[in-house]
């Protein structure tokens, strides 16, 4: 039956299912894995960099984040080609409200944007769904740092910490664990809501970096953590207030995996 309803993006199958979508969100989980973490003082992003072949000559920028603007970055889980349609959507759109309102755009508004573009592509005909998923990493100056997520069908929710790509539900069960001091223990102490109960001691950057090391080690199917694998994004603020965006270089990147390593050497031993 649902063989007759898998071609289009405009029809509901019987039980009020869009297959395609569903289709896109699975190409989604097989791709490179990308872990976003908010940090009380920024926020990190680390990505699985699939090498494919030795012979391709290095990326001379990064082919996982992304910077929209000043104070807003991404990072991408899909198909490349599709993201960087929507990495312009978000691009222009920062810039055009910067532009006319003569300030930087909220991140939120931001994230709705591109979210808005992508679920036209899951309503009219003659169309695809774009197959990316989205972290958005930023800063604004009424809410601070935030992280959100977006998936093809055009939702987007607000994370402390989460998972995108392949193997993300091994990812977000070690967070659930690992990421602050929560006493609920509900399964949904991540999420960001103002009516939660439970409270969580948010990491600092260095914290949320080793973190993020060890969620990539447990979804990467046993291959070791290396400069060459992974890819570390941090988001603070410098003295004057203003954005910092870094990816971390190879040095920089393989002193965090060292502490990892000591650290879960340590925690055997104990």
């Amino acid at each position: 039956m649902a063989r007759r309803y898998d071609s289009s993006t405009t029809t509901f199958s019987p039980e009020g299912r869009l297959h395609q979508v569903e289709y896109a969100i699975e190409a989604i989980n097989n791709a490179g894995t990308s872990v976003g973490i908010l940090a009380k003082d920024g926020v990190v992003m680390a990505s699985e960099k699939k090498i494919t072949s030795g012979l391709l000559a290095p990326a001379r920028t990064s082919e996982k984040t992304y910077k929209l603007c000043s104070h807003a970055t991404c990072s991408v889980a899909g198909l490349t080609a599709d993201a960087n349609i929507l990495i312009d959507q978000a691009r222009l759109r920062a810039g055009r409200y910067a532009y006319q309102y003569q300030e930087p755009i909220p991140i939120e508004n931001l994230v709705e944007h591109v979210c808005n573009y992508k679920q036209a592509y899951t309503q009219y005909g003659g169309l695809r769904p774009f197959g990316v998923a989205f972290l958005f990493a930023g800063y604004d100056e009424t809410h601070g740092f935030q992280l959100y997520q977006s998936d093809p069908s055009g939702n987007y929710s607000g994370w402390k910490a989460t998972v995108i790509g392949a193997n993300n539900q091994a990812g977000k069960s070690l967070l659930k664990s690992e990421y602050g001091s929560s006493k609920g223990g509900e399964g949904d102490e991540m999420k960001t809501d103002d009516d939660a109960p439970e409270k969580i001691e948010m990491p600092d950057v260095a914290e949320a970096c080793r973190l993020a090391v060890k969620v990539l080690n447990k979804t990467m199917d046993g291959a070791v953590a290396s400069p060459e694998k992974l890819e570390l994004f941090t988001m603070s603020l410098d003295e004057d207030g203003s954005c910092v965006h870094k990816i971390l270089d190879e040095e920089e990147a393989k002193a965090v995996i060292s502490e990892v390593e000591a650290e879960t050497a340590a925690a055997g031993d104990t």
